[in-house]
């Protein structure tokens, strides 16, 4: 029954009090790879069994990964999808599957988000579970990149970070964050992925800000479609708003998990290379991306 196979999902997003997204497993066929179709709207937006044309989408960072479609698609042009970062890892379980994914763009709006749900990809991946079925063996491919360097600020060079990436025979990450910004707030976690297995803890770590940063951004208009539910919100070291981590070191796998995302979403399958981070995110992840997208697209 193909109404067995669709799940929706709806929720606030970064700038909507509703959003909302279908993830629909397609039905095989044997004469197409498997892929990961991505629709704004209806209108046809990206797909991983074309990902020469991966950077053909153009890039932006505003607290996600933003992609907007050029003017050179009739049926998509100007119409930007934020937030796949929340969705696209959980495509890692099955990619031997075939997935059609439609994100509501609001009427009026160019910009399609996926839901925050919990701030996590724990609800997507329970729920695809039930019509995707058993996960299976996860997809990697040789990146034999060795590379260093400084993450600056844009506006005055300050060094706030660095990056490290070297081969390895799986996808391994080591991620630090250490603001005194916040609070001397610090947090760092350090996962090998060989299996599906390796990805639950990393799917259920909530998205994060700080208080301080929440406010700022409220006040610049951004964030109009988060409130409390949509993750944690960081206080003076520690989560506030009566909430606890749910899992150890949950805002740094929270930054692996959105490191997955941002790989994820040019195809299902992870770079064999060891990344050690030092306060990154989205913009550090692209830079990552842009190291291995060669290996990734062949």
């Amino acid at each position: 029954m193909v109404s067995r196979k669709v799940k929706d999902f709806r929720s606030r997003s970064l700038s909507y009090e509703n959003a909302c997204v279908r993830v629909e497993v397609a039905e095989l066929n044997p004469r197409y790879e498997p892929r990961v179709q991505w629709s704004v709207g209806g209108h046809a937006f990206y797909s991983t069994d074309a990902a020469k044309c991966f950077t053909e989408l153009d890039y932006s960072v505003e607290r996600t990964s933003i992609y907007t479609m050029g003017e050179e698609s009739a049926s998509a042009a100007g119409r930007s999808l934020a937030c796949t970062e929340h969705l696209s890892p959980v495509f890692l379980m099955w990619p031997g599957v075939s997935f059609n994914v439609d994100v509501d763009c609001p009427e009026g709006a160019s910009r399609a988000e996926i839901p925050m749900m919990d701030g996590s990809a724990i609800l997507f991946f329970n729920a695809l579970r039930s019509v995707a079925g058993v996960p299976g063996e996860l997809a990697f491919y040789d990146a034999p990149v060795n590379a260093s360097w400084e993450l600056c600020r844009s506006g005055d060079g300050t060094v706030y970070g660095c990056v490290r990436i070297a081969p390895s025979d799986t996808f391994e990450v080591s991620y630090i964050l250490d603001r005194p910004d916040m609070g001397a707030f610090r947090s760092e976690a350090d996962v090998s992925i060989y299996s599906a297995e390796d990805l639950y803890n990393i799917f259920e770590a909530r998205t994060f800000i700080s208080e301080r940063d929440y406010e700022v951004a409220r006040q610049n208009g951004l964030l109009a479609g988060v409130d409390g539910s949509c993750g944690l919100l960081i206080g003076a070291g520690e989560p506030s708003l009566s909430q606890k981590y749910r899992v150890r070191e949950e805002p740094a796998l929270h930054k692996i998990l959105d490191l997955l995302g941002d790989l994820a979403f040019v195809r299902p399958a992870l770079p064999k290379i060891r990344v050690e981070i030092l306060n990154g995110g989205h913009a550090a992840h692209r830079q990552i991306l842009e190291k291995v997208i060669n290996y990734a697209i062949r």
